[in-house]
């Protein structure tokens, strides 16, 4: 008869996932996983298989959650404009938590570090693009009925820009660690609209 698990499997790979994106998939070893965890080799292996499967898993993780908020502001009553200004807001605020370093972005860092020799994961880095994308096309569709934004815009490129100011100014806070500077990228992407 099968032993049960002794411990909680989602707090688990909350903790997993708070490991890699500190250090990455690469730099963060099986031993940083058993201490983050609190578990032991053989449960960690025993449970997730290994240590691409918890990454996957922990990676889905990051996704749900952040794509949970990202919906949740889109779907406000707030005006277009100000949701995607609260947005990069929530971007530049989680940049500067705990110092200069921030806290960065595990799909961001992902992208850059794994995406291009994983076909999986850039799968599914991929398809968390099409979900956002998704959910910001919406909210600039009912900015454009509303009349907050122009009509004349396409709002799958304006979707894509919003998309791209993020990561960039997550990339941006990496080389130029200056909040008034994320700012004023991020009035003037708003600007754009």
């Amino acid at each position: 008869m099968a032993r049960p698990r002794e411990f909680d499997e989602v707090r688990a790979v909350d903790a997993a996932m708070r490991a890699f994106w500190a250090a990455g998939y690469e730099g963060t070893s099986t031993q940083d996983l058993c201490e983050a965890t609190g578990l032991g080799r053989s449960s960690i292996y025993n449970t997730f298989k290994s240590k691409r499967d918890l990454f996957g898993r922990a990676l889905a993780r990051y996704m749900e959650v952040n794509n949970a908020g990202l919906s949740e502001l889109m779907e406000s009553g707030l005006p277009v404009r100000q949701k995607i200004r609260t947005q990069f807001q929530r971007v530049i605020d989680e940049e500067f938590e705990g110092g200069p370093e921030g806290g960065g972005c595990l799909v961001v860092n992902t992208a850059v570090e794994v995406a291009a020799r994983d076909r999986e994961v850039a799968g599914g880095l991929a398809r968390d693009y099409q979900v956002r994308l998704a959910v910001i096309r919406t909210a600039i569709e009912a900015g454009q009925r509303d009349g907050d934004i122009a009509r004349d815009k396409d709002p799958a490129a304006l979707a894509h820009f919003v998309i791209a100011t993020i990561a960039g100014l997550r990339i941006s806070a990496r080389v130029t660690p200056q909040r008034s500077v994320l700012e004023s990228v991020a009035d003037a992407a708003v600007s754009a609209l």
